[in-house]
């Protein structure tokens, strides 16, 4: 039974799993032992380091990216671990990002990847028959199951079993164990009275002969001896003694860390920042256990519960480092709405209308419905202009909002100048590492509408006006549209269509504030935004000259193998084996597809459409021998189409493919070479292919979405 605040405490869950994550990342070891932490940080009370933006951690693309299996394959039957294995194939980067690439028989996941590669299928993949008991018990097995809780809420039994069927993809033995604990203890959160009750679910759904139950109830046991807050340091020293790394090695078992989590639940007494804190304090795995215990405790106390302190720095908004730089760009209100989605379906339950109508794949659709939400917005101004979250949307909204971000703005005066904005595209620039390399395609583009609902609740001063703008990333420049004055105590409807940035990438999405109050009349007061979209078609261009490598892709792309080299405004692929490289809108549909592309060795050069990942494209473009060809790639090609035409290497062709529906056109120098009706995918992502050994030039790119 799905309860009457699942979404909340869904939100609140994602939440304190992404807080738990940030807090433990910068304590991870080996340099940070226990000691250390201690005698630099002491009691951690909040984040020890401000980050510009954190950067993607393995412990959120997992649970991102591995429940994509629902979407994908298991559509109307029960999940299975091969499913779960075609999900991690499908969405990472080899070698990039997702997980850590430690090396094989040192890293649990990066081996797991090479047995799925080398056709291993899951759960042999993860098997300790196939890694060795200590590979198969490393913490993966419990870092990457978050999610499966917060599908499947008060139903610990259901939950627990989909966690040991994703997990079995990497890890086995104790290390499903971890995953189904993590998992039950999470559904039951959604009802639970009491941490102790939680803890008590978790431990029902694994064996008790395993060791992972012994060092739980070893905690237990320690815990009822010593009761105090301030014991967990001997219990953690109880663990250090009895259960520690040097007890259960390889580079990061999961035994120690479950009694950290178990520890952490008890001693923080189901407040969710001294549980989160406690698990950071305790050293190992700190981002893992912290995110852990995080999702527990956030779905437990629900948003209420998470101090102000720990949930503004996330401001709704974290990065992912899959494939496809569209979902990459995670808007947790957004996220979390597609988890419910998915728990009612898994339930068998009707989706209420509100939440069919606030979530909306393909476009950015902001609602603020949710407590506290914010969906990442910002100001550059934070003297004259503040944001947070207004429950009650201003005044009614004509568009039926149940909240809006509210924007103070303090005693502006002529001259005075705040962007309120939202980034649907970010550079390396404002990340303080390079962690699990993200990548980004953008989620606004020129052709685009953007439109929103703003109300004045005007205190005193003169006019107030907002003037939608976007930010050209290449340059910095500010694009400014036409000025809308907005009228006290009234909602207006602001709408405005991106305009062209030729072929440079847009960073920012907003509304420039100002006023032309004089000092002795300085306008004071707030706007509420809600109902903020951005939808429609995009048309535009990407100029190579106008790009980086960043986070080794160029963008906005994201590589997959090979070498992907920006040369004097054009891209070079040089590979030994098939490459891929993607962008665009993961939920594409119909377009029109232009590029020039300059085989130079090798024999398969083209164009990517409805790319739903790695695995699953569909490729055009020149075939081995004087011949074209329209290939399927579902885990193995197929080609669907093949016709003759001579074709040479080192002269430039310009390909145009048009999409719309079930059907594919393709054009070279604009003649008609072939078409197909054989278009299954319904979305997917655009890119550039070589699908063997060779080299390739593409020097433009071109893109216009048609209804």
């Amino acid at each position: 039974m799905i309860p009457e605040n699942y979404l909340e405490k869904v939100y609140a869950g994602f939440l304190g799993m992404n807080i738990g994550i940030r807090l433990g990342a910068p304590l991870e070891p080996v340099e940070w032992t226990y000691e250390k932490i201690l005698d630099i940080h002491g009691d951690i009370r909040g984040y020890v380091k401000d980050y510009n933006m954190f950067s993607a951690d393995d412990d959120a693309n997992g649970p991102v990216f591995f429940i994509r299996a629902l979407m994908d394959d298991a559509v109307g039957r029960e999940l299975t671990a091969e499913d779960v294995g075609r999900a991690w194939l499908n969405y990472t980067r080899e070698g990039i990002g997702m997980f850590w690439w430690g090396g094989e028989n040192i890293s649990t996941e990066h081996t797991a990847y090479l047995n799925l590669k080398r056709g291993i299928p899951a759960p042999r993949s993860g098997s300790a028959d196939v890694n060795g008991i200590i590979l198969a018990e490393q913490i993966g097995g419990q870092i990457f199951v978050d999610t499966w809780g917060l599908l499947l809420p008060n139903n610990r039994l259901k939950a627990a079993q989909y966690a040991e069927i994703a997990a079995s993809v990497s890890h086995d033995k104790n290390g499903l164990y971890g995953a189904r604990f993590m998992a039950a203890c999470i559904a039951e959160a959604f009802s639970a009275d009491s941490i102790e009750e939680v803890v008590e679910a978790g431990l029902s759904v694994i064996p008790k002969d395993s060791t992972y139950y012994q060092v739980a109830q070893a905690v237990i046991d320690f815990y009822q001896q010593h009761p105090n807050e301030e014991d967990f340091r001997k219990c953690r020293q109880f663990l250090e003694d009895e259960w520690g790394y040097d007890k259960y090695t390889g580079v990061c078992h999961i035994i120690p860390n479950a009694g950290v989590c178990v520890l952490a639940l008890l001693y923080g007494k189901g407040d969710f920042a001294r549980t989160i804190e406690m698990a950071t304090m305790c050293s190992w795995d700190t981002d893992c256990n912290a995110g852990n215990v995080g999702t527990i405790v956030g779905v437990l106390n629900g948003i209420e519960g998470i101090p102000r302190h720990y949930r503004e720095p996330i401001n709704d908004f974290i990065v992912t480092s899959s494939v496809s730089g569209y979902l990459n760009l995670l808007d947790i209100p957004t996220f979390c709405k597609e988890l419910a989605v998915w728990g009612y379906q898994l339930a068998g339950e009707q989706i209420p209308d509100w939440l069919k109508y606030s979530y909306r794949h393909g476009e950015v659709y902001f609602d603020f419905s949710l407590p506290g939400s914010t969906h990442g917005f910002r100001t550059n101004n934070r003297f004259k202009t503040m944001l947070r979250h207004n429950s009650q949307a201003g005044m009614d909204s004509s568009a039926g909002a149940k909240g809006s971000l509210e924007v103070v703005f303090d005693r502006m005066v002529e001259g005075d100048q705040s962007r309120i904005f939202y980034k649907p595209f970010y550079r390396r620039e404002e990340f303080n590492d390079e962690k699990y390399k993200p990548t980004f395609a953008p989620n606004a583009y020129s052709g685009q509408t953007v439109s929103a609902e703003i109300f004045l609740d005007k205190w005193q001063g003169k006019d107030i006006y907002v003037t939608p703008y976007v930010r050209n990333t290449f340059n910095k420049e500010i694009i400014s549209l036409e000025k809308v004055v907005l009228h006290q105590h009234q909602w207006t409807h602001v709408e405005f269509v991106i305009p062209d940035t030729e072929g440079a990438m847009i960073d920012e999405v907003g509304f420039v504030a100002e006023s032309p109050s004089p000092l002795d009349n300085r306008a004071f007061g707030k706007l509420f935004i809600t109902e903020f979209r951005v939808f429609g078609n995009a048309s535009y261009s990407i100029d190579f000259s106008k790009q980086a490598v960043e986070f080794k892709s160029i963008t906005p792309f994201a590589h997959h193998r090979g070498e992907w080299l920006l040369e004097d405004g054009y891209i070079k692929c040089v590979t030994e084996e098939d490459a891929t490289s993607y962008t665009g809108n993961y939920y594409g549909r119909d377009l029109e597809l232009q590029a020039a592309i300059k085989p130079v060795r090798g024999n398969h050069h083209g164009l990517l459409v409805r790319a739903k990942g790695t695995e699953c494209f569909y490729f055009i473009g020149f075939d081995e021998g004087e011949q074209v060809s329209f290939i399927r790639n579902d885990f193995g090609l197929t080609r669907l189409l093949t016709v003759p035409y001579k074709w040479e290497h080192g002269k430039v062709y310009e390909f145009q493919v048009s999409c719309k529906g079930r059907q594919v056109r393709f054009e070279i120098n604009g003649e008609l070479i072939l078409e197909s009706d054989q278009l299954e995918n319904e979305y997917g992502m655009i890119g550039l292919g070589v699908l063997e050994q060779g080299e390739t030039e593409f020097h433009s790119f071109k893109v216009r979405e048609i209804n």
